[in-house]
């Protein structure tokens, strides 16, 4: 693999989790992965709480921005082998899709963002996003990619998006 894997995270405000998986997959992927975010109606801005969490955690939160999943469409955009969807479909959340070719799965968390409540209860709702996303995206690192077929590699993607 000369060129790095690129990896979308889309969710529909592109302020927490796909943010935090963002910067987990950059971190865990050593320079193989590349990993963006957006969000099909994005907030305009990153959680606070997803910042200081990150920052807590010894990320350059540089990056952070909200934006568009159309920034991903264009013809000069990067072309993505994997996108994944970090909305909770469950919490009638509206979710994103993407069309085109790369593999995809649905790795749907609750929003910490929506949970309201005293800022320990809200920095505990963002930790554990960061924990959960952090387990499957360590899953996803480890799988042998070049070793799976295509359908193997979108039954494991489902099974982590599962954990």
């Amino acid at each position: 693999m000369s060129e790095p894997l690129n990896v979308l995270f889309l969710c529909t405000g592109n302020s927490a989790r796909s943010i935090l998986a963002e910067a987990l997959m950059n971190r865990a992927g050593e320079g193989k992965i590349r990993a963006y975010s957006a969000g099909s109606r994005p907030t305009g801005a990153p959680n606070p709480y997803a910042l200081d969490l990150l920052r807590r955690e010894g990320f350059d939160t540089s990056f952070a921005r909200s934006k568009s999943w159309d920034e991903f469409a264009g013809p000069d955009a990067p072309k993505m082998d994997f996108v994944f969807t970090v909305c909770d479909s469950a919490a009638a959340e509206e979710c994103p899709f993407w069309p085109g070719q790369p593999m995809t799965a649905h790795w749907g968390l609750p929003d910490p963002a929506a949970i309201e409540g005293s800022e320990v209860e809200k920095a505990l709702a963002f930790a554990e996003t960061y924990r959960a996303l952090s387990r499957r995206i360590g899953a996803f690192t480890a799988l042998p990619l070049a070793a799976l077929d295509a359908m193997s590699l979108q039954r494991k993607l489902r099974e982590i998006g599962q954990q």
